[in-house]
């Protein structure tokens, strides 16, 4: 048995998006594709500032997570948001984040 089964599966899911989350070149990916109105016919890395095996290590995070698509079509990759997958970080992510509201919070009590 793994540690994180120790946990519920809500939690164990967000945790993988989180993780998915965890670094700034994603985050640029997740953004980019968000901004666009149609999928991204090209090359990732004209808009992230790393190596191709790099960003396409980061490419494969995001689609392990099920928060993008990619499809070749010839030479190209097509890459979309993943809908279905957005809207599932959103279902589980903004509600755990709300969870740590801190209005009541202050280092004095620390």
């Amino acid at each position: 048995m793994a540690k994180t089964d120790l946990f519920d599966d809500e939690l164990q899911e967000t945790a993988q998006f989180f993780k998915a989350l965890a670094h700034p070149a994603r985050l640029q990916i997740l953004k980019f594709l968000g901004s666009r109105a149609t999928c991204f016919s090209g090359d990732i890395t004209e808009v992230v500032p790393l190596g191709r095996t790099t960003v396409n290590q980061h490419v494969a995070e995001l689609k392990k997570a099920g928060l993008i698509k990619g499809t070749a079509q010839g030479t190209k990759t097509n890459y979309c948001l993943n809908p279905e997958g957005i809207q599932r970080l959103n279902q589980l992510g903004v509600p755990f984040l709300n969870e740590l509201d801190c209005k009541d919070c202050s280092t004095e009590k620390c």
